[in-house]
């Protein structure tokens, strides 16, 4: 027998395992933040007592990210949810707050958007009746000006959107430096590690080189952001 709704919002976590985000992440060196990162978005979605859905790399099924992430929502919302918050992993500063208000403005018939400062975004909740697959899956997936897109996207459809603040995320090594211009915001092992990257990039790079010089690969990221 299936087990009865008793929410209306589930969560999404679409993030990847520590060892598949370091694949494409490599400045961090090992999978340590990742796995602190994973650890600590899991805490916090716990926390909000909404039920939560985590598709890794493994539950993730589509040729390309939009695809994928399309999937994902649509599987939350075939178990039963008429609201889906959907996140990452990579945005330390994302709080069990942030989660709770997201789901209130939900509740009151709001979309919700938390941009982050690269033109993507770290949060989207979203209704069942304002989710179309397939202007979803053609959205320009991590390319600059995806908040833009997707704030039209909900304005045309006449949904009341709600902004959460903006947030970095962290997909690269320039981002390291720039998040902890925030320190205040991060809990204490994050800050920690960190700063232990940030030193270790500075071995790499020196101070007085032009960080953005740097050329990581990176095929794809796990939500929002865009493809640098």
């Amino acid at each position: 027998m299936l087990k009865a709704v008793q929410h209306n919002t589930a969560i999404l976590i679409f993030a990847h395992s520590a060892a598949q985000e370091f694949e494409q992440k490599p400045f961090a060196k090992n999978t340590v933040l990742f796995e602190a990162l994973n650890k600590e978005t899991l805490t916090k979605v716990k926390k909000t007592g909404l039920p939560y859905f985590h598709f890794t790399e493994k539950e993730q099924f589509g040729d390309t990210f939009g695809e994928r992430f399309v999937n994902a929502i649509q599987e939350v919302y075939e178990k039963g949810y008429k609201n889906v918050i959907t996140i990452g992993n990579d945005s330390p500063q994302l709080k069990t707050s942030h989660l709770l208000e997201a789901n209130k403005q939900l509740e009151l018939g709001k979309t919700v958007l938390g941009p982050t400062f690269d033109g993507g975004f770290y949060l989207m909740g979203l209704q069942k009746s304002t989710f179309d697959a397939s202007l979803f899956e053609r959205l320009p997936w991590q390319r600059f000006g995806l908040f833009n897109r997707i704030s039209q996207l909900f304005e045309n459809s006449n949904s009341n959107l709600f902004r959460l603040p903006v947030f970095e995320d962290i997909d690269t090594e320039r981002d390291v430096a720039i998040i902890l211009n925030f320190t205040k915001t991060l809990s204490s092992f994050i800050l920690l590690l960190l700063n232990k990257i940030s030193s270790y990039l500075d071995t790499i790079f020196p101070k007085q080189e032009n960080i953005s010089h740097t050329n990581f690969s990176l095929s794809f990221y796990n939500k929002g952001s865009p493809l640098l």
